[in-house]
């Protein structure tokens, strides 16, 4: 009697498993892949920094307009050291070099006598030059800075509570400094996932952004805005050389 009793007891078993096995299958095709730095838990290495804004002139840039115009000049000039925008025409300055995983820093602040103002940091930037290309957004629009923007339907995954449309409001109140004070805007990209701090303070992240290589822009957007650092350090990182540090609020991720 007890021999009757195994049998169908293993055969019962052996279903169960085979069912999880299918089923669990499936599930982790449909399932997103957690972000990357989740997975190992690891920071990554970055190099040295590299100044993408000389503080002299557009070396390194190239510019669109809506009007089809690349004439840099039309929008953007450097005066004492700082990047200027007059605001038109509508249209984006973008590095020569394309990038996919870095750190970067944009400090940027509006002229009080001309009022707030918008633009915005183009990142992964990628496809045809338009008004406007497929890329991340992170917002500079005055008392929105840290909100992010998918352009094209750039692959990526936000916080469903704070998303409408195209738009990922950022998680806390503004901390933007009053008109006329430089402001800080750390951008990284560590593979698949995007964090955007404002002086200081962590405003937005997104994860299963898609890898890949594009320029970095910035938005010439109908006000005067003004930047004076414009810096970026690659992911230096392989698999056996990411650093256990967290971002710290000075700006290193140390290994």
């Amino acid at each position: 009697m007890r021999h009757h009793l195994v049998v169908p007891f293993i055969v019962f078993a052996s279903l169960l498993l085979a069912g999880e096995l299918l089923f669990g299958a499936s599930e982790s095709r449909t399932r997103p892949a957690p972000p990357a730095s989740a997975v190992d838990g690891l920071e990554p290495v970055f190099g040295p920094v590299m100044k993408l804004f000389n503080g002299t002139d557009l070396a390194g840039w190239n510019a669109y307009f809506g009007d089809g115009s690349r004439d840099a000049a039309k929008a953007w000039s450097v005066r004492d050291g700082i990047l200027v925008c007059n605001g038109g025409p509508v249209g984006y300055l973008q590095t020569d070099l394309r990038f996919e995983s870095f750190e970067l820093v944009v400090e940027w602040r509006f002229d009080p006598e001309l009022g707030a103002g918008n633009s915005g940091v183009l990142l992964r930037t990628t496809g045809e030059d338009t008004v406007w290309p497929r890329s991340i957004e992170a917002q500079l629009h005055s008392r929105n800075a840290g909100d992010i923007w998918n352009i094209g339907a750039f692959p990526m995954i936000a916080d469903p509570a704070r998303t409408k449309g195209r738009r990922t409001v950022k998680a806390h109140d503004t901390n933007e400094k009053p008109l006329g004070e430089w402001n800080r805007y750390r951008i990284r990209l560590d593979r698949d996932r995007l964090t955007l701090e404002i002086n200081g303070l962590v405003q937005n992240e997104a994860t299963g952004c898609q890898a890949v290589p594009g320029r970095i822009g910035l938005q010439s957007e109908g006000a005067a805005i003004e930047f004076r650092r414009v810096e970026l350090r690659r992911d230096r990182s392989s698999p056996g050389r990411r650093a256990r540090s967290r971002i710290s609020a000075g700006g290193c991720a140390c290994g």
